[in-house]
């Protein structure tokens, strides 16, 4: 497996510190997310997952715990749109330019809005999807904030 991806690329560019942590992905887990956890031993509310969704038909990225769901109402609210819904699995593997499992929110093929929910910023550090399945980032979470131009707002149920 690479260390070196294009969202790993980005971090480089921007000069953010980060480790870069494999683990084993198995594609058959009902929740990539905290398998990813589990498999790196970490709390899941410190493993986010990046999702991909359309806000009135606009995509945008958001980065959640991996162990709670996103509120599509908080969600809309957040880019100030009336209704939100998860992007299907093609769109967001075009849009993104990784494979559902690898999606990072990190060197997507199209900038596209990102949220980040509030309460990933009480944590020194995360771990975000680093660009491949079985390859996550560890860095602060107002780094990733910073780097993805995010919003930092609540938005899980």
């Amino acid at each position: 497996m690479s260390k070196v991806t294009r969202a790993t690329q980005m971090l480089e560019r921007a000069k953010v510190a980060f480790t870069v942590h494999s683990y084993d992905y198995d594609p058959d887990a009902d929740k990539i997310g905290l398998q990813a956890a589990e498999a790196l031993g970490e709390e899941p509310q410190r493993v986010l997952k990046t999702l991909m969704a359309q806000v009135d038909g606009k995509p945008v990225c958001m980065i959640v715990p991996s162990d709670r769901e996103v509120s599509m109402k908080k969600l809309a609210a957040a880019f100030g749109g009336k209704s939100a819904q998860m992007m299907k699995p093609p769109e967001a593997e075009r849009l993104s330019g990784y494979k559902v499992g690898g999606i990072s929110p990190f060197g997507q093929m199209k900038v596209v809005p990102t949220a980040i929910e509030e309460q990933a910023m009480a944590h020194d550090l995360v771990f975000i999807n680093g660009g491949q399945r079985g390859l996550q980032v560890r860095l602060n979470p107002r780094d990733a904030a910073t780097v993805t131009k995010a919003i930092v707002v609540p938005l899980v149920a």
